[in-house]
């Protein structure tokens, strides 16, 4: 870990503390050592910076870092960020020795999203520096990559403010609404039988074939007449399926896992019924048809309207700081940012990169990105706190 911080309100600088500490999920990735060595360095960096710092742990070495700065007993405006990555097999450069080269940051983490961490955290500093009748809350969190437990944890801690701009990598965008998504395992049943006794045997791989066909169907005909403005269509994917005993036997069961990306609307529920309604077609053609259905974990949607004060406020620092109209779009992959909004706080996704490079074997950061944020991050805050 780095011993000195970086010089205070530097993004780039601390980016690049940021990225040199390992900070896989180990969820994703066991033996991972988590998030706890880069929570406390920008926890040491914070307070360096002038900032209350406070950890917030909900599982051993795996705390979320909750900073404010400014004025207590006002109006608030949350940063929202997570620290934990995913794992680094197969990438083309040193995961965690942030070099820049071209103009651009590279690193493990970089753009998903030490970046947008480190954006936010200077942001603040700028602004809380230009006076703020308020005050700036700093969520750095754990398990984003996972199942979002650090934004939930603080949230059942009482972390709480009046709007969240959460900094994903939107390529510099403003993003008030993204798909939610949810996942179902469906068990489709058959009877085991001897290869050749296709008079007893039930194929329930054969069984799991047509609800895939049904589901399909569906795919192409009903979901695109469900749409939103920004967001387009929800989608339905077989993640995986697995079935069999040998081949020589007739599959008694195949299990098929799904993932649902939804819309605002879809709830756990609709996304069971829809796969319940899917297996009683296939049932109503072919009797052998078995299946149960389980859905095992959802997150909700985000939808924020684009007339939001806090999308508004981003939107006139766009237009103050880079002389642009904003860009608003919708977001295809899940943020944080709906725990947020779901909880009462009303949050949209902003930040350095593109989410294309996340996860990916090279993965990098534009630097003038991350500068670029870091000055309308500021500039939102200003105006965020000054609209009244």
């Amino acid at each position: 870990m780095r011993s000195t911080p970086p010089l205070r309100g530097d993004a780039v600088a601390l980016t690049s503390t940021l990225v040199a500490v390992d900070s896989r999920n180990p969820v994703l990735v066991p033996g991972a050592p988590g998030e706890g060595d880069c929570a406390r360095t920008l926890a040491g960096t914070l307070d360096a910076w002038g900032f209350r710092v406070a950890l917030v742990e909900r599982a051993p070495e795996r705390p979320s870092v909750v900073a404010r700065i400014g004025r207590p007993g006002g109006r608030t405006l949350m940063f929202n960020g997570h620290l934990d990555t995913v794992g680094v097999d197969g990438m083309t450069h040193p995961p965690f020795d942030p070099v820049i080269t071209d103009g651009n940051l590279f690193g493990r983490g970089s753009c998903d999203m030490k970046g947008g961490v480190a954006a936010m955290c200077a942001a603040a500093v700028h602004a809380a520096d230009a006076g703020l009748d308020g005050e700036i809350v700093i969520a750095a969190v754990t398990d984003e990559e996972w199942q979002s437990a650090g934004t939930a944890a603080l949230l059942a801690h009482g972390v709480r403010a009046d709007a969240a701009i959460v900094t994903e990598p939107t390529r510099l965008a403003i993003g008030p609404a993204h798909r939610g998504f949810a996942w179902a395992v469906v068990h489709v049943h058959g009877v085991a039988a001897h290869g050749s006794r296709y008079d007893v045997g039930v194929d329930a791989n054969t069984m799991a074939g047509l609800l895939l066909a049904e589901l399909d169907a569906y795919q192409q005909v009903v979901l695109p007449q469900r749409t939103h403005p920004l967001l387009g269509r929800g989608s339905f994917h077989a993640a995986r399926i697995s079935g069999g005993l040998g081949l020589s036997t007739y599959a008694d069961t195949c299990r098929v896992e799904f993932e649902r990306r939804t819309l605002p609307g879809d709830t756990g529920e609709s996304f069971a019924a829809e796969l319940r309604n899917a297996c009683a077609r296939v049932a109503a053609r072919d009797p052998r048809f078995r299946a149960d259905v389980e859905v095992t974990f959802v997150q909700a949607p985000n939808d924020v309207a684009v007339d939001a004060p806090i999308v508004q406020s981003l939107a006139r620092a766009i237009e103050t700081i880079e002389g642009t109209t904003p860009i608003i779009e919708g977001l295809s992959y899940w943020t944080d940012a709906a725990l947020l909004t779901a909880a009462g706080i009303p949050a949209i996704c902003y930040g350095p990169g593109d989410i294309r490079l996340a996860h990916s074997a090279t993965e990098w950061v534009p630097v003038s990105e991350v500068r670029r944020a870091t000055a309308v991050l500021a500039q939102a805050a200003i105006d965020w706190f000054e609209a009244r």
